[in-house]
Parts: C-alpha cells; sequence; structure tokens
C-alpha cells in the first residue's frame, strides 16, 4: 500500500506542522510596520474610503490612511491630549475619546479644527466610544489600576452622566444595528455584557452575553447582521460572536496585540484592526458589512 506523504513524517513533527499551519494569520498588512507608537488604536472609515487612526509616529496626533496604504499625519491634537477610539458622527465630523485629558473631542474633518465636545474630570480614562445615528454617544472608562469601570452617556448637547457604574474594566463597546442593544466588554473579566438601550440613552436589563476563558479583549464593531467583531488583545485573534452570544468564527491575526477594529472598503467588509505589538494596521475580509459603514452610507447620502 503506498504510504501517504504525512505518514512518513515523525509524529512530533507533524504535530509541529499542523500546530503552526492552524495559527497561521488570517490577515493582511495594511500600512508599514512600526509607524504607529505603541498606543496604536482608533480607526473609523470617512466617506470616501480614507482610514483614520490614533498615535501615528508619536502619541497625541492622528493619521489619515488612504486607500493606497500611505499614512500621514492628519492632525495633532491639543496639547495633554491622547486618542483612543474614534467614531464618526455625520460625513464631516469624528469623535476622539480623549484617555489623558479626560474629554470626549470633536474633529471637524474639513477644516481641521479640534475642540472639546465633553470634558468630565470624573472619567478615569475615556478608552472607547459607541454612537447612535442621533448622536447619542457611549463611552467606555476603564480603571486599570482598581479592575473597575463604567459606562458614560454623552447626549446630543455634550452633556455627560454615568448611566452603567460598578462594573470592570470596560473597554470595547458599541450599539446594535436596531439601537435597541448596547454592548460593552471588561478586558480582566473578560466578559461582554448586553444592555436594552432606551431612546433616551438610558440602559437596563444588564445581562452577560458571552465569557471567554482566557485572553483579553478590547475593541468590538457589530456588522449588519448583529454579529460582534472583537478584538482578543495579547491572543492575536478577532473573535466573531452572535447576538445569541455564540462564537462563530475566529480570525487569527500576525500580531497579537490586537487593539481595536473598524469596517469599510468598497462594500463595507474590509476590517481594519490597530496592532499594538506591530504598530501598524491589518486587514482582513468580513461576510457581512459593518454597521457603522451602512451609517457612513447614509450619512453621505451614496449609495
Amino acid at each position: 500500500m503506498k504510504l501517504h506523504f504525512y505518514s512518513r513524517i515523525p509524529f512530533f513533527v507533524a504535530v509541529l506542522y499542523f500546530s503552526s499551519f492552524a495559527v497561521q494569520a488570517q490577515t493582511s498588512d495594511f500600512t508599514a510596520e512600526h509607524e504607529f507608537t505603541q498606543n496604536c488604536e482608533g480607526p473609523s472609515v470617512d466617506s470616501d474610503g480614507s482610514v483614520y487612526a490614533v498615535n501615528y509616529i508619536m502619541d497625541g496626533t492622528v493619521a489619515k490612511i488612504s486607500k493606497r496604504n500611505k499614512a500621514s499625519i492628519f492632525l495633532t491634537l491639543p496639547k495633554g491630549s491622547t486618542g483612543n477610539g474614534i467614531r464618526f458622527g455625520n460625513a464631516t465630523t469624528f469623535y476622539v475619546a480623549d484617555f489623558t485629558g479626560h474629554n470626549v473631542l470633536k474633529v471637524d474633518v474639513t477644516t481641521k479644527q479640534v475642540s472639546v465636545y465633553c470634558n468630565e474630570p470624573k472619567m478615569n480614562q475615556p478608552n472607547d466610544l459607541a454612537i447612535t445615528t442621533n448622536g447619542h454617544i457611549f463611552c467606555s472608562d476603564p480603571n486599570w489600576k482598581e479592575g473597575t469601570g463604567q459606562v458614560w452617556h454623552v447626549s446630543p448637547e455634550g452633556k455627560a452622566r454615568i448611566v452603567a457604574p460598578d462594573m470592570g474594566t470596560t473597554n470595547g463597546i458599541d450599539v446594535s444595528p436596531d439601537e435597541k442593544t448596547l454592548y460593552v466588554n471588561e478586558s480582566v473579566q473578560r466578559n461582554v455584557w448586553a444592555f436594552d438601550l432606551a431612546a433616551d440613552g438610558s440602559l437596563s436589563n444588564k445581562r452577560l452575553l458571552h465569557k471567554f476563558s482566557d485572553g483579553g479583549m478590547d475593541g468590538m464593531r457589530c456588522d449588519a447582521k448583529g454579529n460582534l467583531y472583537i478584538t482578543r488583545h495579547g491572543k492575536g485573534e478577532v473573535a466573531v460572536v452572535s447576538p445569541e452570544g455564540k462564537v462563530i468564527k475566529t480570525i487569527s491575526t500576525k500580531g497579537k496585540s490586537v487593539s481595536n477594529i473598524c469596517f469599510g472598503g468598497k462594500k463595507g467588509r474590509t476590517c481594519y484592526i490597530t496592532l499594538q505589538d506591530r504598530g501598524c494596521l491589518e486587514t482582513f475580509q468580513a461576510e457581512a458589512p459593518g454597521r457603522e459603514w451602512l451609517m457612513m452610507k447614509a450619512f453621505s447620502g451614496k449609495k
């Protein structure tokens, strides 16, 4: 009988081969390595398909990355401010979670003017942002030293209030496509929570959607079907979790410290992820467009 090629390989070599194959990255580089600092975060996509991410070359900057994968400094934030999550509120405005200035900053894309949309000294460290179509912003706010956190609601008038106190290290956050649910994860505790979301930004009916047994978590975004794409910081993965709380897919990344994610591209199915250990962005293709990409299409009036 003719032996298969792999049957002639020593067992331990075969195990090594298949193990390395199993963890092979499913992503491609979008920008060059080590252009961003270890606080590489963001990202978000405008109506023309350009990607914005924070802390390019040095902390306190916002980069704009063209469709040709070329990054350059778009603007520098005010002294004392360092960006984290970015979310577009309309076609020409994005908001930045300023974790050193305890602010939510507002940026006019056309004029590059930066203003303080909300300042709250009681914020620990504004981390990531989620936004509804009518301008209600939710801000995750971890206290890494104490292992605690909370969620703030920032009204369309720029007024802040705590809507989810007494949580763990709140980090990734997003709104479901029907805007009836707010999702937030806790990096250290490895929990993903769901809340009922009211029209005024109030939260209720907190429930555990999913708990990971290992690894960390960072950014989180919904696709148009309601699936959550969760970056597994330190594990080198993006986990796709269904609205029912089941992990339906895992994407392996080149870097291990996956910090955040957004959707863009021609059909809204290109995922851009920031890698803090590699100081760059990677991409992969999703099966459905992102919620935020559909929002941008609506903002810009494009079909």
